[in-house]
């Protein structure tokens, strides 16, 4: 007598499927069919992961409002030039550019040696890198490294007449 190939699953969920296992190998049918056993159907378990993608989704907006808000704030308060580019990469680099020199001085001040008037320096430095893109491709960058990449970065990067300060 063969082994069966299709298999009545009573999910977790309450449903009941019918599986046809014929694609397993035969000693590994039951304990396939217990493991289905265990988990929702295939409807319930898309339900229950589109709810959740629905849910991420409406906590990353969130998440992304709150930090564009914070970042908005901190360049006001530190007198941080608008950035050149598009409104998406503006958005983004702001965050990116806030993220970046936050995290720097604190590696740099708040636990390393640099003193508050070199950090003033290494902010001279930043402000006048205003294209977007260069901070949304520094995102990665270790922050101790900041203030290499500042002297590192292109006429390009930061324009020569800048009327933002």
């Amino acid at each position: 007598m063969a082994v069966k190939k299709l298999w009545t699953i009573d999910h977790a969920c309450g449903h009941t499927t019918e599986a046809d296992l014929s694609g397993r190998a035969a000693d590994r049918r039951a304990g396939y069919a217990r493991w289905l056993a265990e988990r929702d159907c295939i409807g319930c378990w898309r339900a229950a992961r589109d709810d959740d993608a629905e849910a991420k989704a409406e906590w990353l907006a969130t998440r992304r409002a709150a930090e564009q808000d914070e970042a908005k704030s901190w360049s006001d308060q530190y007198r941080m030039p608008p950035l050149e580019g598009t409104d998406r990469a503006v958005t983004w680099a702001v965050r990116c550019r806030h993220q970046l020199v936050s995290a720097a001085y604190t590696a740099l001040v708040v636990e390393g040696a640099t003193s508050e008037a070199e950090w003033e320096a290494i902010e001279d430095l930043i402000r006048p890198v205003t294209r977007a893109g260069w901070w949304i491709d520094q995102r990665d960058a270790d922050p101790v490294d900041l203030p290499e990449l500042l002297e590192a970065a292109s006429p390009a990067d930061r324009p020569t007449e800048n009327p933002h300060f």
